[in-house]
């Protein structure tokens, strides 16, 4: 298989991607899903790797364009999130939904995995790399089938609710965790303030000082009450 030179640059910006999402990673926001972005990350840079230095490069490329097809919906649809464009967010994320289940649960499996793990048997005997290849694309297989199921949750909660439910991966985020201890810490200091309002308005003070409210009776000439 002749590798031509736009073949090169997409190896090398695919594996300078996924590098790049690695070293990123620790410094993220930690997801309930981190584990599995981990293995998802090793698995692709290992199979990059191997498929370029054996020279597979039809099957790894066919690979990085089926995973590449559903990420393209992805990042915008994460961009109209940030900018709470709720209708163009949901619109995209269906669509993302539906590329995401289709390339990665029917034509993931039956043209890459059917290909190297039961075609490839009819015309090479096996051999490591066969080993090798098959278990890191059975892999992603099951972390396919582990996100499939956070989207089709969140396109059910989004068909019987209306709205689109934040990112199920999202419930133990650690900005979710700081946002909520910011309101809580806004809840106590608007307390703290109007006790500290109503105590210097309405009650005496403990530096013997007494309200205005009372000051003003007396300098009416209306006698105190105790």
């Amino acid at each position: 298989q002749p590798l031509q030179p736009s073949l090169f640059w997409y190896y090398m910006l695919e594996l300078s991607f996924y590098w790049s999402l690695v070293f990123t990673l620790p410094f993220d926001v930690k997801r309930k899903d981190f584990k599995e972005q981990i293995v998802h990350h090793a698995a692709t840079i290992f199979l990059i790797s191997f498929s370029y230095c054996a020279n597979y490069i039809r099957i790894g490329t066919l690979v990085m364009v089926i995973h590449d097809a559903s990420d393209c919906f992805l990042e915008p649809t994460k961009i109209f999130n940030y900018m709470k464009w709720k209708k163009t967010c949901d619109s995209l994320f269906m669509i993302f939904s539906a590329v995401f289940l289709i390339s990665r649960l029917v034509i993931y499996p039956y043209t890459v995995l059917y290909n190297t793990y039961y075609y490839s048997m009819e015309i090479f005997q096996p051999f490591f790399g066969y080993y090798f290849v098959n278990v890191l694309l059975i892999i992603l297989q099951l972390l396919h089938v582990f996100w499939s199921c956070l989207i089709i949750h969140m396109v059910y909660k989004f068909i019987i609710q209306g709205t689109m439910e934040k990112d199920m991966r999202s419930d133990t985020e650690e900005s979710d965790k700081d946002e909520e201890r910011d309101i809580i810490r806004e809840k106590e200091t608007n307390g703290i303030t109007y006790f500290s309002n109503v105590t210097s308005n309405g009650y005496i003070q403990r530096n013997g000082s007494e309200p205005l409210d009372n000051r003003a009776h007396l300098a009416n000439g209306h006698a105190k009450d105790r």
